[in-house]
């Protein structure tokens, strides 16, 4: 393996993931928390699946949202588990090229179109709130599957980072710092000009993550200014409660997601096992708190 970590190569056959730099030793025990979260996020999303399938009363646009977030919920911590515990438990840390970018492409993919299934239930409790008796006819399922189309298309934006990885020449070494395919990270393995990569980076982060959270700020605008002009501090309380819980799922999706991204890109001297563990909040603990968050309101 000397060679080919020194060496030039286009295509490189493997990378070597680390895991968790510096925390090496602690691998088993940090595997623990992991699998829990896992564990729950596994369980508590296909139980929202299964409610609401059977369930007649709920099948409406948003509990069609609430389902599509369930499934990435799924995909997300299922693409990244396995090869993690590879790690963890067996010191199996290498991943085919090919494999790597598969990962890259899921989490990815899953994470913007997790993005815009937030935004579509924003839009959602906007339409409940401020045009309650027109709920039914402007949020009708048609309207809702082509949000849903919208929402996955949208995430077809993740190609080109597949496509420019897979030209690059690899020449410094093929050892990643990470417990999973990051982006970041192998664009800084390519001897190559990655500026383009890098700018459409950003523009992912503020054109696109950027305009979901702006969606989601006129929504919630718009919602409690509905809120605050009902006549009663109960009724308002109540309207509020009905938001409550989605205002908890974007807290806990954005805040992590949005101080990662930015911390890999601009921040250099941020020791590397905090960096992974950030990654980590965002891409294991949404998928956890998800159904927890929501399932006393599904019930």
């Amino acid at each position: 393996m000397s060679d080919s970590n020194t060496t030039d190569f286009t295509n490189p056959s493997t990378f070597i993931l680390m895991g968790i730099p510096g925390l090496e030793v602690a691998h088993v025990w940090i595997s623990i928390p992991f699998c829990t979260m896992y564990i729950i996020a596994i369980l508590g999303n296909f139980t929202i699946l299964i409610i609401v399938k059977r369930d007649p009363s709920l099948h409406g646009p948003m509990y069609y949202f609430l389902c599509m977030l369930a499934v990435t919920d799924l995909v997300l911590p299922t693409s990244i588990l396995p090869k993690t515990l590879n790690i963890f438990w067996f010191n199996s840390r290498e991943i085919d090229f090919s494999a790597y970018l598969t990962q890259m492409y899921f989490i990815h993919c899953f994470f913007m179109m997790e993005s815009g299934i937030l935004v579509a239930m924003g839009f959602d409790r906007n339409v409940a709130i401020c045009h309650p008796l027109r709920h039914s006819t402007i949020l009708t399922i048609p309207v809702g599957a082509r949000i849903g189309l919208a929402v996955l298309l949208s995430s077809m934006l993740i190609m080109p980072y597949l496509l420019l990885a897979r030209r690059w020449p690899y020449c410094r070494t093929n050892i990643i710092s990470h417990r999973h395919c990051e982006h970041m990270a192998v664009v800084r393995l390519a001897c190559a000009d990655t500026h383009v990569s890098s700018y459409y980076g950003l523009f992912v982060i503020f054109c696109v993550l950027g305009l979901d959270v702006l969606f989601i700020t006129v929504s919630y605008n718009q919602i409690l200014r509905a809120i605050f002009r009902l006549p009663t501090k109960d009724a308002r309380l109540k309207t509020f409660g009905t938001c409550s819980s989605h205002l908890c799922v974007i807290l806990a999706f954005y805040i992590p997601a949005l101080f990662s991204s930015l911390m890999s890109r601009f921040v250099q001297n941020v020791a590397l096992n905090f960096q992974v563990l950030m990654a980590n909040v965002y891409l294991m603990v949404p998928p956890m708190l998800n159904p927890i968050i929501y399932g006393a309101r599904t019930k």
